[in-house]
């Protein structure tokens, strides 16, 4: 119980989330400007007085819509484990993921995010990572397959080399990589235990002064696998629909956030192939998921700046880049702020 209070404690540090809220800023702020004059544009202004407050509302409702989805993505196993459990809690610990995924590298801190919240409401640290786990392999499935229909139904021109290509396969690679960990974790824990021993071993071999801290670490994570594999193994088991209906939930929570994009553009008064804008959104998000900054900060202002301009004017690019960011990333993070800075103080007064 202490070491988990203290990798909560080390995790949500005041000062290690503003640094990451500030790096979001910064390089948002960078990618926003390399936009900007990529562009060349100096029609800013006129571009947001075109914007039709109806549609504006429309996204808020999308966001909000966004936050259930997500939030009931987890709820439908939780409340399996817990069935008292209220669905409010899924949804703060949703948000939570999404704020602290925003503000770290490699969206890292996401899942401890939720578990956090999830934690300080009663949940084992077991049964949350369970859920996150389970979910993980839905987005898992989803993306690789997203981006793959993306890839056949748009027009390649401008993503043959360059950056585009380059993390186009990055993504590919990463998601495959999990993917399989993923699948050998549920399908073939014992292979994939002895696999992280046989790696140890060469570790250790590289590294004699970590050898035996690194065959700890071997054990423990092979232990956990098998752990989680068969809790996991019983829960689906006795709930075969849970799975599928993940899928689904998965299915449309991103459908909510590609069709975003269309509703963004109409409220700047620009009609283009609804197809269109989800293929490109779909590349962007699947480019982004894993990216090294926070929030996929940087990566993903140039993929707009790069491929929306495509079907889009490029005066249009830097507002609907400020807008598509603000409904996707910055309303739920700070949403999820709230909650975790709302939590974070109610405990400091308890102790």
């Amino acid at each position: 119980m202490a070491t988990i209070e203290k990798d909560f404690n080390t995790l949500f540090k005041r000062k290690t989330l503003i640094k990451g809220s500030l790096l979001l800023s910064l390089i948002t702020i960078a990618g926003l400007a390399f936009v900007f004059f990529y562009h060349h544009t100096g029609s800013f202004v006129a571009s947001v007085l075109q914007i039709r407050v109806g549609y504006i509302l429309l996204c808020l409702l999308m966001v909000a819509i966004d936050l259930m989805l997500g939030g009931w993505r987890n709820h439908i196993f939780i409340r399996k484990l817990y069935p008292g459990l209220p669905a409010m809690v899924s949804f703060k610990a949703n948000t939570a993921n999404m704020f602290m995924g925003a503000v770290t590298p490699f969206h890292s801190g996401a899942g401890p995010g939720q578990l956090y919240i999830y934690y300080r409401h009663g949940v084992k640290l077991l049964d949350g990572f369970i859920v996150s786990l389970i979910n993980m392999g839905a987005t898992l499935i989803f993306m690789p397959l997203a981006g793959l229909v993306a890839l056949l139904a748009m027009d390649h021109t401008g993503l043959e080399g360059g950056m585009m290509t380059t993390l186009l396969k990055y993504g590919f690679g990463v998601f495959g990589l999990f993917l399989v960990v993923f699948l050998l974790a549920f399908g073939k824990p014992l292979l994939l235990a002895g696999m992280i021993k046989q790696i140890a071993v060469v570790l250790g071999g590289i590294f004699p002064a970590k050898k035996r801290k690194l065959r700890g670490w071997s054990v423990q994570t092979s232990r956990s696998i098998l752990r989680y594999q068969r809790i996991c193994s019983v829960l689906l088991k006795q709930n075969p629909l849970l799975f599928p209906l993940a899928l689904v939930l998965t299915t449309l929570l991103y459908l909510n956030k590609y069709t975003m994009q269309y509703v963004i553009l109409l409220g700047l008064g620009l009609h283009v192939s609804l197809s269109e804008v989800i293929s490109i959104q779909i590349l962007i998000q699947f480019m982004i998921y894993f990216a090294p900054s926070p929030g996929g900060s940087g990566f993903a202002e140039a993929g707009i700046g790069i491929l929306f301009v495509r079907i889009i004017p490029a005066a249009m690019i830097p507002v609907f880049t400020l807008l598509q960011r603000s409904f996707l990333l910055f309303i739920p993070a700070l949403i999820g702020a709230w909650v975790i800075l709302r939590l974070l103080e109610r405990q400091a007064r308890q102790n």
